[in-house]
């Protein structure tokens, strides 16, 4: 089969497990589409975790038992051990699949290409890389917990084109356009964890849900706030909204006044004293994280959340949204004193702003 023409299902492979945006945590998102004749003719993706893998929900789609000429187009390399599920491969051998199109390898150490190679064995003809970068960079988020077993802290801006992140007086809060701040939202349904700094909070009152067409939900929401200074803020949306249980203040154990704790408590927000100090907390947090399993946090910084996370290197990934206007003189930069690795990045245009992000290492 060439790759040409396994591209259309390919890509109709990734809208379905885009379907699953942000819902298949520690699970990546993958969508499945079996051709007969060159024609879809069942499809299926991953919902969340615990239940049926695509390929699996593509195969009972159908119903029936594939036509010889049929191939399975896959956007992630099919498992091949039994977790929570029985192995994927396992499942394509039963049904007499010849041919399996496959965008991207597993990143883990332990599978990548194994569940290829044990295809293979069985005389299936798989074609590797369709639209690769786009199914890896749909599960960035799994390929860094998997291979690292820490969280994917991604640093997002929204910043002027010199570099500030605030506007000059009377010209509102809002930087970006209507098209970069529904692209937020979907970023926050995507990542399970939200972080801010005690000043953001404070001085933007944010609620840090992810709203659009299909209504709002809410990822875990850490406010980093070191010294507990936000206690006894009683006015904070997230102190005081419906998911306040949802809301994380993360500060340095040292700092803790049992009166601030027992305030929390009875706000209902949840607290992390870290023992560490100003210069470890960043990582002292980011370890915690992978203990409590939250595998990506998107950090939305102020400029000294931002430059902190930059020199430190606790940063992963960056979504930096630049509009065309200028921001208040007076305001520090985002990026000030810091060499960001251009040859990571890739730039594209968010409606009237231009959208640059990659890795930071």
């Amino acid at each position: 089969m060439s790759v040409p023409a396994s591209e259309p299902p390919m890509r109709r492979a990734l809208e379905l497990a885009r379907q699953a945006w942000g819902r298949t945590h520690p699970n990546p998102m993958v969508g499945a589409v079996i051709t007969e004749g060159g024609r879809i003719v069942a499809e299926g993706f991953h919902a969340k975790a615990g239940e049926p893998h695509a390929e699996v929900m593509a195969l009972r789609a159908l119903g029936r038992k594939p036509a010889a000429d049929a191939v399975l187009h896959v956007t992630l390399e099919p498992c091949c051990t039994h977790g929570r599920t029985p192995p994927c491969v396992d499942a394509i051998l039963a049904a007499g699949f010849r041919t399996v199109v496959v965008g991207a390898r597993d990143p883990n150490p332990a599978h990548a290409g194994h569940g290829l190679e044990l295809l293979r064995a069985k005389g299936v003809a798989v074609v590797e890389g369709v639209l690769g970068e786009e199914c890896a960079e749909l599960n960035l988020i799994f390929n860094h917990w998997i291979t690292r077993g820490a969280p994917l802290i991604a640093l997002k801006v929204a910043a002027t084109l010199d570099g500030k992140l605030t506007l000059p007086a009377g010209q509102g809060r809002a930087i970006t356009g209507p098209a970069a701040q529904a692209y937020v939202h979907r970023l926050r349904r995507l990542f399970p964890a939200i972080a801010v700094s005690a000043d953001t909070a404070l001085a933007d009152n944010p609620r840090l849900t992810a709203r659009g067409d299909d209504g709002e939900t809410c990822p875990v929401r850490f406010v980093l706030d070191r010294h507990f200074k936000t206690a006894g803020r009683t006015g904070l949306n997230l102190f005081q909204d419906a998911h306040r249980t949802r809301t994380i203040v993360v500060g340095l154990g040292a700092a803790a006044k049992k009166s601030d704790l027992a305030w929390y408590e009875a706000e209902g927000v949840q607290v992390w004293s870290l023992v560490g100090d100003e210069v470890s907390f960043l990582q002292v947090w980011a370890e915690r994280c992978a203990q409590e399993k939250i595998t990506g946090v998107l950090v939305e910084a102020g400029p000294r959340l931002a430059a902190s996370l930059l020199a430190t290197g606790a940063a992963d990934y960056l979504y930096a949204f630049v509009a065309p206007r200028s921001g208040d003189p007076m305001a520090p930069g985002w990026q000030d004193g810091v060499t960001l690795p251009a040859g990571l990045l890739r730039a594209s245009l968010v409606g009237s702003d231009a959208l640059y992000q990659g890795r930071l290492r």
